[in-house]
């Protein structure tokens, strides 16, 4: 026998949970299973075949030549992080509007400006679909040295057809040649185009956006899953919030949408009412909202990022988690919050918003993989799932969240994450993987030389 990969005999393979849970709530968000000196071995294909402890573990494959053989000793192995709410596709950097924050200027206050995403649409509309690909390509090699394996990413900087459309090929043409899996969402109801109004821009959404969103999907030439607004006092208030996501739910899409961040707006309420799939933000979520959320689940998808930079009151991660809500985490990357890192995005979760570091990884792994409905294939480290892991330079997995800003993250001989699905993934590279590990590492495995 021989071909896949195995790691072997890792200080901690945190697999998160063994009995195929597809998230996790309330205590049991601060619960993870862990196997002392475990070892787990991937198919040909990317997908977990075994899972056991040494040295049991090697007598069994002691006959098996694997294609990647690597030995953990010393090393904690955690689940590849799922960053569950992005925006990764745009052009024209806003490092300006930094400083206008740091004088006082509310988010707000940038947008009735011309700022904010104004901006960036401006340029993102100008940009060709290649120079778009070279700067998202950028970003996900950064986001994947940090331990990033599968993005949910978002349009958005359009807000017309053509530059959403522009956006989403952009993540389907990705996705075919990055090691990072994409979780493409449609957000054609980002902002309300200059000169138009919510009502117009709704129908524009409903009217010519969704239905060449459609074509473009049974063509093969874009694959979104999602769609979102951003709901929002003075951009899309209820009724035509209401009118994209229908639309959007008919069309097939996951109701997946920004809520509650800057006014409370009755989010989780409304999203239970839309059986949402999951609602990010929800800074303002209210105790009706959080009930709501539980009866379903609807997913919490929270950013700490955003309040951090926009100086805002943290979502209440404790309400919410004692409230049965499974919470997730996205880095929500973007041009205001500029953060590629689920690391920091993890340890800011800690400090600002109370978690648990147990809390906070299982809100990277299997929540963040339910907020997207992929929890059944990704998310925890259990035969049948996905392949994707975190090599950790510590025997102590908690180093990730620990080491600010710079994570023990292994990247020295191109091991951070491995491997994909390889079958899903033949051919893909990352840059600077290191030669000694053969194709199968370079095709598999993440990071580069650090």
């Amino acid at each position: 026998m021989s071909g896949g990969t195995i790691i072997r005999n890792a200080s901690q393979l945190v697999v998160i949970c063994s009995k195929k849970e597809t998230y996790k709530i309330g205590k049991d968000m601060d619960k993870i299973e862990i196997v002392e000196k475990g070892s787990v071995v991937v198919d040909s294909t990317g997908i977990i075949v075994d899972i056991g402890m040494e040295p049991e573990f090697s007598k069994k494959y002691a006959h098996h030549k694997f294609d990647v053989d690597i030995d953990a000793s010393g090393k904690a192995v955690v689940p590849g992080f799922i960053d569950a709410h992005t925006h990764p596709v745009w052009s024209g950097d806003r490092v300006h509007e930094f400083a206008m924050k740091l004088a006082g200027a509310t988010y707000m206050d940038i947008h009735k400006m011309g700022g904010g995403i104004g901006f960036t649409v401006e340029h993102t509309r100008k940009s060709s679909e290649e120079e778009l690909q070279k700067l998202l390509v950028s970003r996900l090699d950064r986001m994947v040295k940090y331990g990033t394996t599968t993005v949910e990413a978002k349009s958005g900087y359009g807000l017309e057809t053509e530059t959403e459309m522009k956006m989403l090929k952009v993540l389907h043409d990705t996705s075919k040649i990055h090691p990072i899996e994409i979780v493409s969402t449609y957000l054609g109801g980002h902002s309300v185009p200059k000169g138009s109004t919510a009502q117009l821009a709704a129908e524009d959404i409903v009217n010519l956006q969704i239905p060449a969103l459609l074509a473009l999907k049974k063509e093969g030439k874009i694959s979104p899953k999602n769609i979102d607004v951003f709901y929002e006092k003075g951009v899309f208030e209820r009724e035509d919030t209401a009118k994209i996501l229908k639309a959007g739910k008919d069309a097939g899409l996951c109701l997946n949408f920004h809520g509650d961040e800057l006014n409370p707006m009755g989010s989780g309420k409304f999203g239970a009412e839309l059986e949402a799939t999951a609602i990010s933000h929800l800074e303002k979520v209210d105790d009706e909202g959080i009930a709501c959320m539980a009866k379903k689940p609807i997913v919490a998808v929270l950013l700490p990022t955003t309040a951090y930079i926009l100086r805002l009151e943290p979502p209440p991660a404790r309400k919410l988690i004692n409230g049965n809500v499974p919470v997730a985490l996205g880095s929500d990357f973007n041009p205001n919050a500029h953060c590629m890192s689920m690391p920091q995005v993890m340890n800011l979760a800690c400090i600002m918003m109370k978690m648990t570091m147990n809390e906070s990884l299982i809100a990277a792994t299997l929540n963040s993989a339910a907020s997207l409905e992929i929890s059944a294939t990704h998310g925890s480290i259990e035969v049948g799932k996905v392949g994707d892991f975190v090599i950790v330079g510590n025997a102590k997995w908690e180093h990730l969240i620990y080491e600010m800003v710079d994570p023990p993250i292994l990247r020295s001989r191109g091991v951070a994450c491995l491997p994909r699905r390889a079958g899903h993934r033949l051919g893909r590279q990352l840059p600077a993987t290191h030669p000694s590990r053969g194709e199968a590492a370079r095709r598999n495995c993440a990071g580069g030389e650090r």
